[in-house]
């Protein structure tokens, strides 16, 4: 082993287990942004450097981004998130769009961090937007599609919260205790390291960043003011749609999140595990100047991203990933001997063409063997095309659950199979 060459730093190899498990949770991210009517998109995964410097924050351009120059020596980077290409890709079309969009994608992305549990350097990542629109139902949207796919993976609302402030409540907020308007990004980028610091050093930060003894203790009290949302109209209206989107469980307002991002101006919110073992789960808000920093004009909207590091790992913890998720198929078909192996083969084929999963064993070996493949790939169905079986226009068919096994007609075997399984779905 000592010759094998690694992989690169912060990147993952995805077997066919972990692929298995990744296309599961694609399909539920899938499944949930068409159920709102979300239109599938995609854009390069390099770009301009400049269109970062154009729509995120300096730390992501400068200290997180995987930069590197073209041949032309133009400044290239990987892509780190979407909002960006979101931005450009719309301004390219703007007048040729139907509004409001309702657009979502699942790609690959990269950011230059320390890899450790929960973060790596390269992720995939569902993004989910509607733009177009100003209004706080909008925003309630989007926090239901994200509480809708915790639902249908199987994350309870007693394991996780969506919690949500507003960035202009803040303002405001930040005004009473005397936060001039110049010095608020760097309060808003104070509030988002709350939980990424010990308390004695962030209030030590906010100190560095200019504030005084008397605005950090008044800041504190903003923090942890819980029904601080009721001074904000916008986030009593967000609440009140969330309640007729059915997804109020899920919900509540936390003053702390601020989310890091310069372009949020409205609702910003995060998924949080209620253990708090784990780092934000995803997160978003509401933007107003999105395509104005590339070139086109403003337009409103809000948006989520959630990584597959983080969620996966929760989803393992609560052992909400199902256990055949990693089957490439659930039938075996076996092969008896070498003058039988051509009617195993006709079988399988049969069985595929009733729409079932079908692996046949590729060569002649005893039988325990091939069940013992078939234990250890998680098929729980085993059909066997022997001689005697063949010889009346039948095959065996074998529950490897109950170890039951019945003589079934070759024609009438997919359906057999198929009550088989909807039996072991059922228990």
């Amino acid at each position: 082993m000592k010759n094998v060459i690694r992989s690169v730093k912060g990147t993952r190899d995805f077997y066919p287990n972990e692929m298995s498990v990744r296309h599961w949770l694609l399909d539920a991210m899938r499944d949930v942004s068409l159920q709102f009517g979300y239109q599938e998109y995609d854009g390069p995964c390099v770009e301009k450097i400049d269109l970062y410097a154009a729509k995120s924050g300096e730390e992501l351009v400068k200290e997180q981004s995987f930069v590197f120059p073209d041949r032309g020596g133009e400044l290239i980077a990987l892509r780190p998130e979407l909002t960006p290409t979101l931005a450009r890709m719309i301004a390219n079309k703007q007048n040729e769009l139907i509004y409001p969009l309702r657009w979502w994608s699942f790609g690959p992305f990269w950011r230059y961090e320390r890899p450790q549990r929960g973060r790596s350097r390269e992720f995939f990542q569902w993004n989910v937007d509607l733009i177009g629109t100003s209004n706080v139902e909008s925003d309630a949207e989007a926090v239901a599609v994200a509480a809708m796919f915790f639902e249908r993976v199987g994350l309870k609302s007693d394991k996780i919260k969506i919690v949500v402030n507003n960035r202009r409540l803040m303002d405001k907020s930040l005004d009473k205790i005397g936060v001039p308007e110049s010095g608020r990004p760097a309060v808003f980028r104070l509030i988002d390291k709350i939980d990424k610091m010990s308390t004695e050093k962030w209030e030590a930060y906010a100190l560095e960043i200019g504030l005084t003894n008397k605005q950090l203790e008044g800041l504190k009290t903003v923090l942890s003011n819980q029904s601080l949302w009721e001074e904000s109209e916008e986030l009593r209206s967000f609440f009140k749609a969330v309640a007729w989107l059915g997804v109020e469980e899920y919900v509540r307002f936390e003053p702390q999140v601020i989310r890091g991002l310069d372009y949020y101006t409205g609702t910003v919110f995060e998924g949080r595990d209620e253990a708090r073992k784990f780092r934000a789960i995803f997160g978003g808000g509401h933007y107003d100047n999105l395509v104005a920093d590339v070139g086109g004009n403003p337009l409103p909207g809000v948006g989520f991203a959630m990584g597959d590091v983080v969620i996966q790992l929760l989803l393992e913890e609560n052992g909400c990933i199902p256990g055949d998720v990693m089957n490439p198929a659930n039938v075996l078909v076996t092969v008896f001997d070498e003058n039988t192996i051509s009617e195993s083969y006709r079988t399988s084929t049969l069985l595929r063409e009733a729409g079932l999963k079908v692996v046949t064993y590729p060569q002649v070996e005893k039988l325990g063997k091939q069940f013992k493949f078939a234990d250890k790939m998680g098929i729980r169905v085993v059909v066997m095309a022997g001689p005697e079986e063949l010889a009346v226009g039948k095959v065996a068919i074998k529950n490897l659950l109950t170890r039951e096994q019945e003589s079934v007609g070759i024609e009438q075997a997919a359906d057999f199979i198929r009550s088989l399984l909807a039996q072991e779905i059922a228990l």
